[in-house]
């Protein structure tokens, strides 16, 4: 038998070594042993990951296919909320070919008009108390229908459309009541005739909204 030489001996060490250490790193390797983000998913065996190989808490939502994820049960009944506050429909009131108030929503009241207050029959408008201020509020001033009317006593109703209404807030940039106690911000006034340019013209009914 030939006696072994120096690289016959490093030759069968390194062959030992080489395999040896395969199988070494094959039981041993960790996530230690794995660069942070050098894994895709091909590198992983379909059907090698189970429920126990992930952290709980650590999948979203988003990561799960959308039939995995089952709504629960319909939770009990919340209590009942607290009502709301009434929304703002207006106020409204309707006065007559007389210069009163005929119908309306609450809080209005004539406080001068020709006749009352010292009011001549030259000024033919109509002053109403709102009682509340009227700053900041929408006036809209509207010719009431009728078929009833008969101020002539000839048979036949006064004009049921015909006429004109025009009404506005007292003590504003563009207007100044005349008539005592009528220059207030919570005083609106109204002229609704059968045509406003002419003072002696006939009376209309007419319709006030109070907005805002």
């Amino acid at each position: 038998m030939r006696g072994l030489t120096y690289s016959n001996v490093m030759a069968s060490a390194a062959v030992f070594i080489a395999l040896g250490g395969s199988s070494y790193a094959a039981v041993k390797v960790t996530g230690g042993d794995v660069k942070n983000g050098s894994l895709s998913g091909k590198d992983i065996r379909n059907g090698s990951l189970g429920s126990g190989d992930v952290r709980n808490g650590s999948l979203r939502a988003a990561d799960l296919r959308p039939d995995v994820l089952k709504a629960g049960p319909v939770g009990p009944k919340g209590d009942k909320g607290d009502k709301g506050d009434p929304g703002d429909g207006g106020r409204w009131l309707l006065i007559d070919e007389h210069g009163d108030v005929a119908e309306q929503s609450g809080g209005f009241r004539v406080i001068s008009r020709p006749g009352m207050n010292g009011q001549p029959a030259t000024n033919p408008n109509i002053y109403v108390d709102a009682g509340s201020t009227l700053v900041g509020k929408g006036l809209t001033a509207t010719i009431a229908i009728q078929n009833r009317i008969d101020r002539t006593g000839d048979m036949t109703p006064d004009p049921a459309f015909a006429g004109d209404a025009a009404v506005g807030r007292c003590n504003s940039t563009a207007i100044n009541c005349v008539p005592a106690g009528t220059n207030e911000d919570d005083t609106l006034v109204v002229r609704s005739l059968a045509d406003n340019t002419d003072v002696t013209a006939q009376t209309r009914r007419v319709w006030i909204h109070v907005t805002g």
